[in-house]
């Protein structure tokens, strides 16, 4: 899930600016488990904006605004609400606002009204989202059992605990536990201890270049 927190009112007003008529587009998966745009989050800021005399022409949520699919399905079901405004302000992560601005034919300018922060896993209680992957393009859970040092560990490390990991804390926050005692311990639950003698090289940075794109083959 892609975690996102609410932009200042202040600081989207600001970015605004003087465009009158605004169509708000939310997010029905990530942005609404965050409480940053589904339908409550969407409609108070319909408030907020129309508060400031802006016109607020329509709104929607697509389960998945960073799906192409789904964005050109909600622009044709609210084709003569989004005609009449000026600007989208999407209340998503940067995939959606992206999407948005990526799929509407007139190129309007498009705000977002959210911040967005980490991929992250979501626990039981669906109150706590804890980062668990930088998407590095170079994955090492096969050799870790499973936890990510690049994510878990303050400093990244590949090849076991720095010199200030003390009583299986972190010496970066001494409430977080060291990701290398997690990953010694999960290994040793797993009987595969070896794994963590072998020594991993330096990250391949290239697989980080910017921006990376995938294409998928047709089936059938």
């Amino acid at each position: 899930m892609i975690v996102s927190q609410k932009k200042e009112f202040k600081d989207i007003l600001e970015a605004i600016g003087p465009v009158k008529k605004i169509f708000i587009i939310g997010c029905g998966e990530c942005a609404t488990t965050c409480k940053t745009g589904g339908e409550k989050e969407v409609l108070e800021m319909k408030k907020l904006l129309e508060d400031k005399e802006k016109v607020v022409t329509g709104w929607t949520i697509p389960d998945a605004p960073c799906i192409a699919s789904q964005v050109k399905m909600h622009f044709a079901k609210n084709k003569k609400s989004m005609d009449e405004a000026e600007a989208f302000l999407v209340l998503a992560c940067g995939l959606g606002a992206q999407s948005v601005l990526d799929n509407d034919r007139a190129k309007r300018s498009v705000y977002t009204g959210c911040d967005t922060l980490f991929g992250s896993v979501l626990d039981m209680t669906g109150l706590v989202m804890s980062e668990r992957c930088a998407m590095c393009g170079e994955c090492v859970l096969n050799i870790t059992g499973g936890i990510c040092p690049v994510t878990r560990c303050a400093k990244g490390l590949l090849n076991g605990p720095c010199g200030g990991s003390d009583k299986g804390k972190c010496e970066v926050d001494k409430d977080k536990d060291c990701a290398w005692i997690l990953i010694y311990n999960r290994l040793k639950e797993l009987n595969m201890l070896d794994n963590i003698k072998k020594t991993r090289p330096p990250k391949d940075y290239s697989k980080l270049n910017k921006p990376r794109e995938v294409r998928l083959e047709k089936q059938g």
